[in-house]
Order: structure tokens, then C-alpha cells, then sequence
């Protein structure tokens, strides 16, 4: 059993396997990954503590971006290596005023200066699109429909932070709009184990396949050509 998982009831659990939710989604043909927000805004610094990195960033999730950012770059070159579309998002930063916007949270410092930058590990490279917004969805008042279109995508893979807010706001929109969808489960982070693992057992129940990232690669494998045996 998953690590998350183990915070689910199994009553629970089984009563919506019972009741027809958790069922697995189907990878399409055209996957494009969509990386919510892992920024240094939401990650901290490395090796900063979790009050270090809020006293820092305000919105920082501290140690377990950093865990999970080595993960996140694994799956941004599965995604590079197959030459499928990536999409990285951040806070627009043509809105100043943005600090706050994305939930009721009151944030009462300024974005420090590095907020809005991507760590190295996971830096998007020239050609690839990084998507300002201003809510917590990637799809609220942006082009993301219009670009995933153009690019015949036919499922998200979505990865990053908060799986309880800009995550979960997402995927949901994306399942909204007709796509397949899957989440990394440890390829995102949130402030909170509990929220983190109670917004992957919903996503995975009404929303997406939450899949892990060797199962993914397992998904995106390609199929045995047979067509020659004997």
C-alpha cells in the first residue's frame, strides 16, 4: 500500500470501491504534463526547515518540495525524452497585486524577490511554455485549452503543488474538459501530509488515475512489436 494511503480508512476505502468510485483511467496516445507551480515561492529554499521557508516565502511547503523535486524532474525528462508537451506554471507576474489571490489565505508580506523562479532541478528549457495564471486552476481565464488543443492532447499528467490547492483545482478542470487524467502522487507536495493524502484519495476516486511515477513509465512504455514473431 502507498505511503498516502495508509492515512485512508479502510472502511472507507471500502466503501467507495463498493459505491463504484477509484477506477483507472486510460492513458491516451498524445499525454502532455502539466507541473503546477514549483516555484520557489511554494518550495522554499533547500535546506531550509518548513518555519524557515514560510518565514521566507510565505507560501512555502519546505522539506518536502525538495523531495519531491528530484521526482518531478525525472518525470519532465520522460515527458522531453518521448518530445511531448510540457506545460510549468506560475503566478503572473504582470499581476503585483497576485499574493493571496489563488485561495482566501491572507498572506501579509510582499513575494520575496526569487518567488516566481523555478529551481534549477526542473527549470523549463527554451521552447517550453511557462503558463502565468492568477487563480489556483491553470485552465482560469488562460490560453491552457486553446495550446493543449492545438497540440492534439488527449491526457494530463499533472504533477506538483499544492495537491490540496493549484493541483487539485487543475486536475479537476481538466477532468471537466474532457480529458484523461492522471496525477504523480510523489511527484507532489502540500504544507500538509493530511491534506496531501486525503486530495489524492479524492482525485483518485472522482477525477484522475493517481499513479506513481514507475507506474507511469510502465504506462507510456511502448507496446512489444509482435508483428514480426515467429
Amino acid at each position: 500500500m502507498k505511503d498516502w494511503m495508509k492515512l485512508i480508512p479502510d472502511s472507507e476505502l471500502a466503501t467507495y470501491k463498493s459505491a463504484g468510485f477509484l477506477s483507472d483511467m486510460k492513458l491516451g496516445k498524445n499525454p502532455a504534463l502539466i507541473v503546477v507551480d514549483v516555484t520557489y515561492g511554494f518550495a522554499g529554499y533547500e535546506g531550509q526547515t518548513l518555519a524557515e521557508s514560510i518565514a521566507t516565502f510565505g507560501s512555502a511547503c519546505g522539506p518536502v518540495s525538495w523531495e519531491a523535486i528530484p521526482k518531478i524532474a525525472r518525470l519532465i525528462e520522460m515527458f522531453r525524452a518521448r518530445e511531448l508537451p510540457i506545460v510549468f506554471t506560475n503566478s503572473n507576474a504582470n499581476d503585483v497585486p497576485f499574493t493571496g489571490k489563488a485561495t482566501k489565505s491572507r498572506r501579509t508580506k510582499a513575494p520575496a524577490p526569487q518567488a516566481n523562479d523555478f529551481p534549477d532541478a526542473v527549470m523549463p528549457r527554451a521552447g517550453e511554455w511557462v503558463l502565468g495564471k492568477t487563480r489556483a486552476s491553470a485552465f482560469f481565464q488562460t490560453p491552457l485549452m486553446s495550446y493543449l488543443v492545438q497540440k492534439g492532447a488527449d491526457t494530463l499528467v499533472f504533477c506538483g503543488v499544492s495537491t490540496s490547492g493549484c493541483v487539485r483545482a487543475s486536475v479537476v478542470d481538466g477532468f471537466s474538459n474532457g480529458f484523461s487524467t492522471f496525477v504523480v502522487d510523489e511527484c507532489c507536495f502540500d504544507r500538509s501530509q493530511f491534506a496531501h493524502a486525503a486530495n489524492l484519495f479524492d482525485m483518485d476516486a472522482k477525477y484522475a488515475s493517481v499513479v506513481s511515477l514507475e507506474e507511469l513509465a510502465l504506462l507510456m512504455a511502448p507496446a512489444a512489436d509482435t508483428s514480426k514473431a515467429a
